[in-house]
């Protein structure tokens, strides 16, 4: 990977983790939170990704992957259990 692209893996790492952290801590302190609700944000973000008409730019398409990566995993992971 190129210098020039290694802000890209940052930016997705970070972008991940937060997200991660962020619905964590949304499933410990929030009992009325279930796996549909999650399931439900997903999907926007899936039209909202889609949407993408105008170019939101590089940052922004990586912020978004991220997100929905993020979403996927713990989903995913919550349906394990």
């Amino acid at each position: 990977m190129g210098i020039c692209e290694e802000w890209r893996e940052i930016k997705y790492q970070e972008t991940f983790e937060e997200e991660t952290r962020g619905l964590i801590r949304r499933r410990q302190a929030d009992p009325a939170c279930k796996v549909d609700d999650l399931e439900a944000i997903l999907k926007a973000l899936y039209t909202m990704d889609g949407a993408d008409w105008g170019g939101r730019g590089d940052v922004q398409d990586t912020v978004m992957a991220a997100t929905i990566a993020a979403y996927e995993r713990f989903i995913a992971q919550w349906k394990a259990e």
